[in-house]
């Protein structure tokens, strides 16, 4: 039950209360693309197709891990799933140690039903691992929603600020090795908004991630979010110390792509609009992955996601149409993207 409540918090605060980073961006603000006044393109013909872990998509956004476990989460998960086979969008949902402790609430994440063809990413804390979890919980989660591989988050800032968070860490890497080559589906390492370096993706890749979601700083702070629904001064004072600390998203990118040219990479952490879309994939990402804006429509209606995720693509497809962009490659060409 504590875990559900925190479940409910989660969603409360981050649909009423401003916990957004403050002082740190997501870096991308630092990027422009150079203007194509003319180029030679139709635009209908701009392609944003594309294909992660071998699965193929409409456009290059995953929604990102969110929510489980509460009436409200049903409702949204159900909602997301709905849009994401509309468009066939990635689809993340968020932790499910919530189903694990409580399997009634399974339901909650149970939505393959309603999106049949998608790709679809079950989710656990990596740290979980360090208490009591292993492959039987991992399998079970990812039988429960069918899905095609297995997000680890990793969140040490947020466990800190957490009121009697998890913070046991040690040894965690082997643990990962070890699931990442007897789990039936990829292995994603994920952060929740404090970034992924290049020397932790190295690791990780060795370990045997398959892929990689950098969740850089920029957008969301767990560390506020945690800071607001804390039960004592101490870690609510943590949660305002560490509002901004991480690595910005745009670093990230740059960094592990620099390190891994070709594992399969998630840009997400700050990216509010398709003109941050661009500019990831421009930098080396593969998807760029959205957590607020989805939730904020989300929580309003269906008609509100597909709202949403025109507006994404119209800007994804005008960002690629002023730079001459036919396919998302074409945005990696040289002098597309140039920083400030």
């Amino acid at each position: 039950m504590e875990t559900q409540s925190r479940k409910a918090d989660h969603l409360r605060i981050c649909l009423d209360e401003d916990v957004q980073f403050r002082q740190t961006t997501s870096g991308l603000e630092r990027y422009h693309f150079t203007h194509c006044c003319l180029p030679e393109l139709n635009r209908t013909d701009i392609d944003l197709a594309t294909t992660f872990l071998g699965k193929p998509l409409g456009s290059p956004i995953l929604i990102s891990s969110m929510t489980g476990g509460t009436d409200l989460a049903k409702t949204i998960n159900c909602r997301l799933a709905k849009i994401a086979q509309h468009y066939q969008l990635a689809m993340g949902v968020g932790s499910q140690r919530v189903a694990v402790e409580n399997p009634e609430v399974a339901t909650t994440f149970a939505v393959r039903s309603l999106a049949p063809t998608i790709p679809l990413y079950a989710n656990l804390g990596a740290v979980q691992l360090n208490y009591r979890y292993g492959l039987d919980e991992c399998l079970k989660v990812v039988d429960l929603l069918e899905a095609d591989a297995l997000i680890l988050h990793l969140n040490p800032l947020q466990e800190c600020v957490q009121t009697r968070g998890d913070t046991n860490f040690r040894g965690l890497l082997d643990k990962i090795a070890v699931l990442c080559d007897r789990l039936p589906v990829p292995v994603i390492a994920k952060e929740v908004g404090n970034g992924i370096s290049a020397l932790m993706a190295e690791k990780l890749i060795a370990a045997g991630v398959t892929a990689i979601d950098v969740a850089g700083a920029g957008g969301t702070s767990w560390a506020r979010v945690e800071g607001e629904r804390a039960k004592d001064a101490r870690q609510r004072r943590l949660g305002q110390t560490f509002a901004d600390w991480g690595i910005p998203t745009a670093e990230c990118i740059t960094a592990v792509r620099t390190i891994a040219p070709t594992i399969p990479l998630i840009a997400s952490g700050g990216l509010r609009n398709g003109l941050d879309v661009a500019k990831a994939i421009a930098l080396g990402a593969d998807l760029a992955g959205m957590a607020l804006p989805f939730l904020q429509a989300a929580n309003k209606s269906e008609e509100a996601l597909h709202e949403l995720v025109e507006i994404l693509i119209a800007e994804i497809t005008t960002a690629m149409f002023c730079t001459g962009s036919q396919r998302l490659v074409d945005l990696r060409s040289p002098n597309v993207l140039q920083k400030i």
